[in-house]
């Protein structure tokens, strides 16, 4: 029989079990600290439960934590350089009435594939959708799109030039518009009354100290005078400092600006010296490139763009772009059968924009009145 005392079997158990425990937390605590310095450690499973000091501040990895969906789309659309389109449609734009053979949005989309060297430049443009039925026709076409929703707002339908609604549909695009510079992002700005012909970015400055470049109604030669006439319906900006005071500013001032839409509020603030006090480098658009209805482009051979604007209504502006896609696609056709390209683009003429004249002297309890830009 052995007579060996049981209590120096139990303290040989007791050392054993401690010098367990002590290999147990040493590698719970070496695999944690791994998991930061070594990548192959930092995407494992640890199934082991480790002792915690504090069980109540135990925290989990939010490997499912949602992104940015903003972020997202901008960065899955992005040029390269973080810079992107965007157009903002409602289902005014984006659905046909019943009399009608095409919408707003398929004009604008048709001009991408009718354009030169436009058709890439779909990739790059996000749709901003402010109601659910442009975003589903957004999706359906297959674009980038992105759902803006407003509380207590129905931007769906047609609105009135200067109504309630209209002001704050336009005060609601340049508050996203300033969430998008503030995300480091510079950004094209187009409505979906444009067509592009061309690729516009080939006639807009890469002076990377150029802040932001933007449509004239009316162009008075100087690129750099301040008093131009102003379209914030296209514009190039730069996302920086500078440019989120801007907007900011510019944003700010919307509860004090009654009787007048964003543009106005701008416009103001431009000839107020706003550019002058930012230090910003402002370029306004040549109409000869950046063309619209307002001041028809001379030289077929040189737009870029061309925007249905000293406009009142929807279905005027549809009538009169559909004519300009026709101007177009003629001129291609004469320019593929010349031999001198300046001799094709001689002597062309646009159609008269004979909805958009005809327009104003339409009551507004005839035809709903949009917005001039």
């Amino acid at each position: 029989m052995d007579n060996q005392p049981k209590h120096s079997s139990i303290g040989s158990n007791l050392a054993f079990l401690s010098l367990l425990l002590a290999s147990v937390v040493y590698l719970c605590i070496w695999s944690s600290s791994s998991s930061l310095i070594n990548p192959l450690f930092s995407f494992q499973k640890h199934d082991a439960q480790c002792p915690s000091k504090n069980p109540s501040t135990t925290t989990t990895t939010t490997f499912n934590a949602v992104p940015d969906e903003l972020l997202a789309t901008l960065d899955k659309a992005s040029i390269g350089n973080k810079t992107v389109i965007i157009a903002v449609i409602n289902k005014a734009y984006a659905v046909q009435e019943v009399k009608a053979d095409t919408t707003m949005l398929d004009l604008f989309i048709e001009s991408f594939w009718q354009g030169e060297d436009t058709r890439h430049l779909l990739d790059h443009l996000v749709l901003v959708a402010v109601d659910q039925t442009a975003y589903d026709r957004c999706q359906f076409l297959r674009l980038n799109c992105y759902r803006l929703e407003t509380d207590g707002v129905d931007f769906g339908g047609e609105k009135l030039f200067m109504s309630q609604d209209f002001i704050k549909m336009m005060w609601r695009r340049t508050w996203f518009l300033l969430e998008v510079l503030k995300r480091g992002y510079s950004f094209i700005f187009t409505d979906t009354d444009i067509l592009w012909l061309r690729n516009p970015i080939s006639r807009l400055s890469m002076n990377e100290t150029e802040d932001l470049q933007i449509s004239t109604d009316m162009f008075f030669g100087d690129p750099w005078n301040e008093k131009q006439l102003i379209n914030t319906g296209f514009y190039r900006i730069r996302s920086n400092n500078k440019t989120i005071a801007l907007f900011d500013r510019w944003y700010t001032m919307k509860d004090n600006a009654t009787g007048q839409k964003e543009q106005d509020v701008l416009l103001d603030l431009i000839r107020g010296g706003i550019i002058g006090q930012l230090g910003l480098r402002v370029r306004f658009l040549d109409t000869l490139y950046f063309s619209g209805f307002c001041q028809d482009s001379k030289d077929f051979g040189a737009v870029t763009t061309v925007h249905a604007n000293c406009c009142r209504s929807i279905v005027a502006k549809v009538k009169d772009l559909k004519a300009v896609l026709r101007d177009w696609k003629r001129f291609k056709k004469t320019m593929a059968q010349k031999t001198t390209a300046g001799l094709a683009a001689n002597g062309f003429q646009w159609s008269g924009h004979w909805g958009c004249w005809n327009s104003w002297k339409v009551p507004n309890n005839t035809e709903k009145a949009t917005h001039k830009a």
